[in-house]
C-alpha cells in the first residue's frame, strides 16, 4: 500500500513537471516531500519548491491564460 501512494505520488510529480514543461515553466524544486512517505498509512506530499521571480511570473501568466480560456470549466 506504501509503494502504491509512493507511486502516485512520483507519477503525479512527473505528470506536473511534463505540463509545465509544456507552457515554458520549469519549477526546479518540484518533488515528493521524503517524510510524508514515512508511516503505516503514508499521505505523500508534492513539494512545489521555491522559483524565481520571472519563473513566478510565468505561471501567473499561465494560469491566467487557462482560466479566462477554460471559464467556469476550471476546477480546483
Amino acid at each position: 500500500m506504501v509503494a502504491t501512494h509512493v507511486r502516485a505520488a512520483e507519477d503525479a510529480v512527473e505528470a506536473l513537471q511534463a505540463g509545465l514543461a509544456a507552457v515554458g515553466v520549469t519549477l526546479h524544486t518540484l518533488r515528493i516531500v521524503p517524510a510524508s512517505c514515512l508511516g503505516e498509512a503514508p499521505v505523500p506530499l508534492v513539494d512545489l519548491g521555491r522559483c524565481d521571480l520571472p519563473t513566478a511570473l510565468r505561471l501567473g501568466a499561465v494560469l491566467a491564460a487557462v482560466r479566462e480560456g477554460a471559464g467556469d470549466d476550471v476546477q480546483a
